[in-house]
């Protein structure tokens, strides 16, 4: 259900991946920032990147599901 309108309003596999990669970085940066801004422990800035890195498996398995509905609606006969 969620797949099927996310990809009606245009959401792509190939979307969901870059999102994931673009979320890889974010991780590291996030990660960075916060050990070099916030003059906290380095474990604030572990969380931080923790945090963020958490959203590329999520995006991954997005970009899985709306491969395969993808290639389901490819298939289909008109």
């Amino acid at each position: 259900m969620i797949v099927k309108k996310l990809h009606e309003v245009g959401v792509r596999s190939e979307h969901a991946y870059a999102a994931a990669f673009v979320s890889i970085a974010g991780a590291v940066w996030a990660w960075a920032a916060s050990n070099k801004v916030e003059h906290a422990d380095i474990a604030r800035a572990d969380r931080w990147g923790i945090f963020v890195g958490e959203w590329a498996p999520t995006f991954f398995g997005l970009g899985l599901a709306l491969s395969q509905y993808e290639r389901a609606a490819d298939s289909e006969p008109f």
